[in-house]
């Protein structure tokens, strides 16, 4: 545990990590300071509170003379490790963490760490219910909302916390080490942050980094790249599948997720697919993922079994939010790459109408083409991505520029008939036109339920001249 009474320490990046961070380190003793590239009066909400807590704040810009004068430097997950500023402080032997890393040097009890570039949030939000029903104490928190550092008063011997961690976030781990650390998958993500899909997967991979031989590493063995993943940790690897039998962990059977703790265990039946309450075949891995996690932390098969049965959908995670004339409307906000979108169209046979758009993250979406002839009616481009989306899936279906959320979801009520899907499934970041994937899908949420009275497509009548 580290001892930071009197210690100088910055604070890089003010959004919820970084203010949670900022606050925490106060309380243990530091002198801080927060840096942001953002105007004072960006940050109006939040610098008072810093301010009565005696944090200084430099807003604005970055100075490099704040960066040199510190002990210590904390880095919020939504800022680059290549900046300028850090780049050259890097070089005066100063460290350099992240909020994940500060707060896993203080969580007491163990931490149960999911990674992947799609289901993190659901099977994280699985796992913390499936735990908890069967008596485990249990903090969530992450990536998923809660900032890890607020979970640390909480924590005690016994408690496990269920961690959601992004590549952001791992990219800057030293010490890092949870006792269970799943990888549910690495498909091309945050290319504009990490440069390269090897350099994205060098940062997923960082979750097993400080893992012993006492410790779990799960993965996709159906995901190459995952699996390769296992072949680099020296924890005990264990595996899912949605399409075969593994040596050790969990797979689908005759209609039914199974479970074995090694080789030459016997075969547990978990549960029928069909009693799997999330839709779409991604989601059966996730359910499968959590299987095996929370087997290894101990919960017997029939609390798995009961808590899965009455786990419902996270928001913004391919979430159901109402029909109107016969149409019904899901919220994928939360798919914000190219692979996420395309389970999220997989999840439904045909007649989707989806909403495509926003902050570009550097993927190609050529990859949709095939999915998009099989399933969707049209797509419905927003955003700053519209141009390159249109140009790249010019010919495969039918494309309608609509720049705005609102009209991509007027246009696209009127275009669907009665059985269709209108889909947001964006594939892209939401932070050029809304400050998160939350807002976003808020946001269609609203303009989905402003939709009551409004008259859908209706077939023509036949002409009854000659």
């Amino acid at each position: 545990m580290m001892d930071l009474k009197g210690k100088k320490v910055l604070v890089v990046g003010l959004g919820k990590s970084g203010l949670a961070a900022a606050l925490f380190l106060r309380r243990k003793g530091a002198q801080v300071t927060v840096s942001d590239l953002r105007s004072a009066e960006a940050l109006a909400k939040d610098i008072p509170a810093l301010l009565a807590e005696g944090i200084m704040v430099e807003a604005g810009g970055h100075g490099l003379l704040t960066f040199r004068r510190q002990d210590l430097i904390v880095v919020s997950p939504g800022v680059p490790l290549d900046t300028p500023e850090l780049a050259q402080v890097r070089s005066f032997g100063i460290p350099i963490i992240g909020e994940l890393e500060l707060a896993a040097r203080f969580l007491e009890g163990s931490m149960l760490a999911v990674t992947g570039s799609n289901g993190k949030t659901t099977t994280t939000a699985l796992l913390g219910e499936i735990l908890a029903s069967a008596g485990i104490p249990t903090l969530v928190g992450g990536n998923i909302g809660v900032p890890v550092v607020e979970l640390i008063e909480k924590s005690t011997a016994d408690t496990w916390s269920v961690l959601e961690v992004s590549s952001f976030q791992l990219e800057s781990t030293v010490e890092f080490h949870p006792r269970i650390a799943v990888i549910l998958n690495i498909t091309p993500d945050h290319l504009d942050r990490h440069g390269t899909f090897q350099n994205y997967v060098r940062a997923k991979e960082r979750i097993f980094l400080a893992q012993t031989a006492d410790d779990f590493a799960i993965v996709n063995a159906d995901n190459l790249p995952a699996a390769d993943a296992a072949t680099r940790t020296i924890a005990q690897a264990f595996f899912f599948s949605n399409t075969h039998p593994v040596a050790q962990g969990a797979w689908v059977e005759a209609g039914n997720l199974v479970y074995r703790a090694a080789k030459d265990a016997p075969v547990e039946t978990i549960m029928a697919l069909a009693e799997i309450p999330l839709k779409g075949a991604h989601n059966v891995e996730n359910v499968l993922a959590a299987v095996v996690a929370a087997r290894l932390a101990g919960v017997p098969a029939p609390a798995i079994r009961t808590a899965i049965q009455a786990f419902r959908a996270v928001e913004h995670r391919l979430e159901y939010v109402a029909t109107v004339n016969d149409v019904e409307f899901y919220n994928d906000s939360k798919a914000t790459n190219v692979d996420a979108t395309a389970k999220a169209i997989a999840a439904f046979p045909s007649g989707v109408h989806l909403i495509l758009g926003g902050k570009d993250k550097g993927s190609p979406y050529t990859v949709l083409n095939q999915l998009l002839k099989e399933r969707v009616r049209a797509v419905y481009t927003i955003g700053s991505a519209a141009a390159k989306i249109e140009a790249q899936l010019a010919g495969i279906v039918p494309i309608r520029s609509c720049q705005a959320l609102q009209k991509a979801v007027s246009e696209a009520t009127a275009a669907a008939r009665p059985g269709d899907v209108v889909l947001l499934a964006p594939a892209c970041s939401s932070f050029d036109q809304f400050d998160n994937y939350e807002q976003r899908g808020t946001v269609f949420k609203q303009l989905v339920n402003d939709l009551r009275g409004f008259k859908t497509w209706q077939p023509e009548k036949e002409s009854t001249n000659g």
